[in-house]
């Protein structure tokens, strides 16, 4: 008889998110298969943000419609160029108060990038995480993780390693078992690519304090 596939779990954490914790888990990457992960919000599903066939594998397991753009997770500041054509002054005054942090930037996309990724439009929606082992991830990876949540699209959230099992089973190739997530809310998204900036989801960080902190920038 036919034994059901198990989806492999590693337990892991940020004090033990050195490089050596969380290989498996970048091999997994770099052989273009994809992952649940623990963030500093919710779990997401990692895979390299580059590879084409990989983002498409995202879109699958999601159950996510085309059109909607995939965000990622970069290891610092200076990986912003892999991503961004162009990092708006505006942009650069909101990483420098809440990076690392749950606060999620959209910006003008890179022509390279692959189109899956986009979601047939032209910004890229990124942040440095206030996580630890997500910035060791891409940073072992060398490229941007992509950071949607780990569900089902439309479905509630999945908020530990047992319900992503349960619900994804062996969709993904490897989930990282930080326990239960740490947060109840989404990243805030604000969209940096225009002349204003512009919230487009109130997540961890309300308006107030976004605009408390930076008053001197142009807010719709």
């Amino acid at each position: 008889m036919l034994r059901e596939k198990r989806v492999r779990r590693l337990v892991v954490s940020e004090a033990s998110a050195l490089p050596e914790a969380i290989v498996p888990a970048v091999e997994v990457l770099r052989a273009g298969g994809v992952i649940a992960y623990p963030t500093e919000t919710l779990y997401g599903l990692g895979a390299d943000a580059l590879n084409p066939d990989a983002v498409l594998r995202v879109y699958e397991i999601k159950g996510r419609h085309s059109r909607q753009a995939l965000p990622v997770i970069v290891a610092d500041r200076e990986m912003l160029a892999q991503v961004a054509s162009r990092i708006p002054p505006a942009a650069i005054r909101l990483a420098e108060t809440f990076w690392p942090g749950p606060l999620t930037l959209v910006l003008p996309a890179r022509r390279d990038l692959p189109a899956a990724l986009l979601g047939g439009g032209d910004t890229i929606a990124v942040r440095v995480s206030g996580s630890l082992l997500c910035c060791e991830l891409s940073r072992m990876l060398g490229r941007p993780v992509t950071a949607t949540s780990a569900n089902l699209s439309g479905e509630p959230d999945l908020r530990t390693a047992e319900e992503i099992e349960q619900v994804l089973g062996d969709r993904v190739d490897l989930i990282l078992d930080a326990g239960p997530a740490r947060g109840t809310r989404p990243s805030t998204v604000v969209d940096c690519s225009g002349e204003k900036l512009r919230i487009l989801r109130v997540g961890v960080i309300p308006p107030e304090e976004l605009k408390e902190r930076v008053p001197d920038l142009d807010w719709t």
